[in-house]
């Protein structure tokens, strides 16, 4: 399936793969989002859609508990190394599609995950429709984005983003029906060089060089924004 035209590039992933392996593995080191997620939405035992899996980081820690996992990415380079890392596990899948035309059916999965995906409010809305159609009834979306208000990462963000507004963002989110919790995470790398790098993909070259000259040590502090939203059984309770 191609993807459809409105799918946007994501830079950091899509040109630079391997940095972004680097910055998978230094991200959240004491696991504080999937914690927050299982509370959400436990998957143990059920059906699990990762939207925009890019290279399937996240694949085999869904696989370890659930039924089955699918996940679905627009970039074929990605796709193929999404299939080769979980090649070797049962029951997982991996689809190329886009978030607004997903390759699945009606009503087929039991939670869709989508993380750092979803960051510009109305624009995600036919992404979220999308994910609402293939959810089960009593089905969780989990979208999982960085909070632009919170710590220096926040305000980087928002040098790069001058235009980015995270009230308005979380506005809509609210009045679509989603629940929004922040969790504070630790991002550690193991040198100085693996942390510039992850600052040169993540931001331009200014920001980038103020973000390394502003951090002293292997570690940052980033929050992250957890919204949930179940869909409706579609019972009336007398």
């Amino acid at each position: 399936m191609k993807p459809t035209r409105s799918v946007i590039p994501s830079p950091n992933i899509w040109h630079w793969p391997q940095v972004y392996e680097l910055e998978n593995n230094c991200q959240d080191v004491d696991g504080a989002v999937f914690a927050s997620l299982r509370h959400h939405a436990d998957w143990t035992g059920r059906d699990v859609l990762d939207i925009g899996c890019g290279s399937g980081f996240h694949l085999p820690v869904f696989a370890a508990d659930a039924a089955s996992v699918i996940g679905v990415e627009p970039h074929r380079q990605l796709v193929a190394a999404a299939a080769q890392r979980v090649r070797h596990l049962a029951d997982v899948q991996v689809r190329r599609g886009s978030a607004e035309a997903l390759p699945l059916s009606d009503a087929c999965v039991d939670i869709a995950h989508a993380r750092t995906a979803y960051f510009f409010g109305p624009k995600s809305a036919p992404g979220i429709a999308e994910a609402f159609r293939v959810l089960r009834p009593g089905g969780v979306l989990m979208i999982v984005d960085l909070d632009a208000t919170a710590h220096p990462y926040g305000r980087w963000m928002r040098r790069d983003l001058p235009d980015y507004d995270p009230d308005a963002v979380e506005t809509f989110f609210g009045r679509a029906g989603f629940d929004t919790a922040r969790v504070d995470t630790r991002w550690e790398f193991p040198d100085r060089e693996s942390l510039r790098a992850v600052l040169d993909i993540e931001f331009t070259a200014a920001t980038a060089a103020f973000a390394y000259a502003s951090t002293p040590g292997l570690a940052l502090d980033v929050r992250y924004r957890i919204h949930t939203r179940t869909k409706s059984s579609g019972l009336l309770l007398g």
